[in-house]
């Protein structure tokens, strides 16, 4: 039986795809890309755009341009002049933005180079992006409500079939049923068929660790993690034309990330993806753009493609630099010692003319390696092993029996450690990192700790004890006022971190996720720990920088403990491998690859 409003639909496409008729523009519309558009439009979309750049306090701090230079009417987008400033400082200048429908990008840049504020910009449609292209941003977790998670991706969802639903009335009313929008929005209302919704969205929640009770908890019980798993699911049901991801893995376990790896490989819209995990960018992407010295540069192929075709660019970059260089200074040598001849003056302005149609198409630009910055945690002193022993542990928050999250564990680390702990979330991996710093008591069995260990903890909240009022600067300088009142001191502590210049002395609210860490492993170092627990520690780091932490840690004269998402860095440092699950710790043989592997097995999509 089909439902009145589906006939409905079936009936629009058929007259559309009958109908001969042509719209009429009216007289007081201006062209743009050969789609019309009233003069009060123009002034209405302006005026709003301007809106959306205005902060609380009414200022612009985010100024955008970009002319559209692809057809309204296309899947894909090409906007050309783009530029992007934020707070007075040049992000973006003179680029060419390009998305092609059905292609992945991820996106690459330094700590601090405007990334996240650039998929801001382009989900605020700063940018002149088609209407008909919906955007989705994913920066924010779902919001507190009483419906439970499965509840709040069907409502989403159907809240999206309504929205399409209004579009193709609009349009059909606009433009009649010759426009070629319509066709691609019957296409996909028909696509998102009511009736699974329900096991659809189900599925995905089940995908990113939901678990048949918590897929019935409301977002408002949910932590600020759960509910961003909430809003990625959404995300990921409603399916945009336009799916913009900031760092989407930053609150998953690994068995999400290698779920969300797989079903993003087969997402056939456009998706634009941060993510500071080589791993996860080797695996969805199809395309790279580079931020790198305020321009957009686009490279195929995934995150390996992208570094062997930078490098054979910038060899042969630098090839053509050194044998321009060279003939320049031939010219200016022979110009030089032309004396006063008649001859040889000729000869002399031939050759300046050839160096003065050089300097106006533009020398070749000598290639500017990245910033490649290495830090270490300081030497300590060596304890005599046990450092840090778990003696039959058991552990409950309620303290009863039922409720035990882990049950008569015997676990170690000591000062040559290197320990990764994973498992799916909720099975208490921070939890046990608690533990370990005597933040939380077991309920049986004994914690025993050296007399002299010093623990030093970075968590995925870390960040949370910085003053964003102050520079970091003045923050570290504040805490610490009897290391040294010196700023120049201070500017080297947080310099060895990757923190340096304008990044020292900005207010710290205006730092990204990375810089702000970067600051708290200064923290880190400054306290010097015999064992180090580090909790989720690559969220925001850019991939260099996890490189170097990798590095930092291998070459750590201490024990380190560490719970991380990101297959890259485990792979470089961990030694140990255990899966926490079931109630206990299970020690993992092979290599955090086969691990992977063993989960990306088990996975339905």
């Amino acid at each position: 039986m089909v439902s009145a409003s589906k006939a409905k639909r079936q009936a629009k496409r058929a007259e559309t795809k009958s109908s001969k008729a042509s719209s009429k523009v009216s007289s007081a519309a201006v062209s743009v890309n050969g789609e019309s558009e009233t003069e009060a439009e123009v002034v209405a979309t302006e005026v709003a755009k301007l809106k959306l750049q205005e902060d609380k306090h009414g200022l612009s701090d985010r100024v955008t341009t970009g002319v559209l230079s692809s057809l309204v009417t296309s899947r894909d987008v090409k906007v050309t002049s783009v530029s992007l400033v934020f707070h007075g400082k040049v992000l973006i200048q003179d680029s060419t933005l390009e998305f092609n429908y059905g292609r992945r990008y991820g996106l690459l840049g330094e700590n601090g180079c405007g990334k996240s504020t650039f998929l801001r910009a382009i989900a605020a449609r700063e940018y002149p992006i088609p209407e008909q292209i919906d955007i989705y941003l994913l920066n924010e977790p779902a919001e507190a409500t009483t419906y439970s998670a499965l509840e709040y991706v069907v409502r989403e969802a159907e809240n999206e079939l309504k929205r399409l639903e209004q579009m193709a009335e609009d349009v059909l009313e606009k433009e009649g049923p010759e426009s070629q929008i319509l066709e691609e929005l019957y296409e996909r209302i028909e696509s998102m068929d009511p009736t699974t919704f329900e096991s659809r969205a189900s599925l995905i929640l089940r995908g990113l660790g939901f678990t048949n009770t918590s897929i019935k908890k409301m977002t408002k019980d949910m932590s600020g993690g759960w509910r961003m798993r909430v809003a990625l699911a959404k995300a990921l049901f409603v399916k945009p034309s336009l799916l913009l991801l900031d760092d989407p893995t930053a609150h998953l376990d690994l068995e999400a990330c290698v779920w969300l790896e797989e079903y993003l490989k087969r997402f056939d819209r456009i998706l634009v993806l941060v993510s500071h995990s080589q791993d996860f960018l080797n695996g969805v992407c199809t395309s790279m753009i580079d931020m790198r010295s305020k321009k957009l540069n686009l490279y195929g192929g995934n995150y390996d493609s992208y570094v062997k075709t930078r490098a054979e660019m910038e060899t042969n970059q630098m090839k053509a630099y050194n044998k321009q260089q060279e003939e320049i200074a031939h010219i200016k040598k022979f110009i030089a010692s032309a004396g006063t001849y008649a001859n040889l003056v000729r000869q002399a302005k031939s050759r300046q003319k050839i160096l003065d149609k050089m300097e106006a198409d533009g020398f070749i630009e000598k290639v500017v390696p990245d910033k490649v910055f290495s830090f270490r945690f300081a030497d300590v002193e060596k304890l005599p092993p046990p450092v840090l022993s778990f003696d039959d542990v058991t552990f409950s928050y309620s303290g009863n029996a039922e409720d035990n999250l882990y049950e008569h564990l015997d676990f170690g680390v000591d000062m040559d450690s290197r320990v990764a702990l994973v498992g799916p979330n909720g099975v208490g991996k921070s939890t046990l990192l608690k533990i370990m710093t005597g933040e939380l008591q077991p309920t049986g069995g004994r914690v025993s700790r050296h007399s002299h260990l010093k623990l030093g903890v970075y968590s995925q909240h870390s960040a949370d004890q910085l003053d964003l009022r102050k520079s970091a600067l003045e923050f570290v300088r504040d805490k610490y006022p009897k290391i040294s009142q010196d700023y120049q001191f201070w500017r080297q502590q947080l310099g060895r971190y990757g923190l340096t210049g304008e990044g020292q002395t900005a207010t710290m609210a205006t730092l990204s996720e990375g810089q702000r860490s970067r600051v708290v492993f200064a923290l880190l170092a400054i306290e010097t720990p015999n064992v180090i627990l580090l909790d989720e520690p690559t969220n925001g780091l850019d991939i260099p920088t996890i490189d170097s932490l990798a590095d930092a840690i291998n070459a750590f004269e201490g024990g380190v403990v560490v719970v991380s998402h990101d297959f890259r860095l485990l792979d470089k440092i961990a030694k140990d491998i255990y899966v926490c699950n079931n109630k206990t710790t299970t020690r993992w043989e092979g290599s955090i690859l086969e691990y992977k592997s063993s989960l990306a097995k088990n996975i339905v999509i």
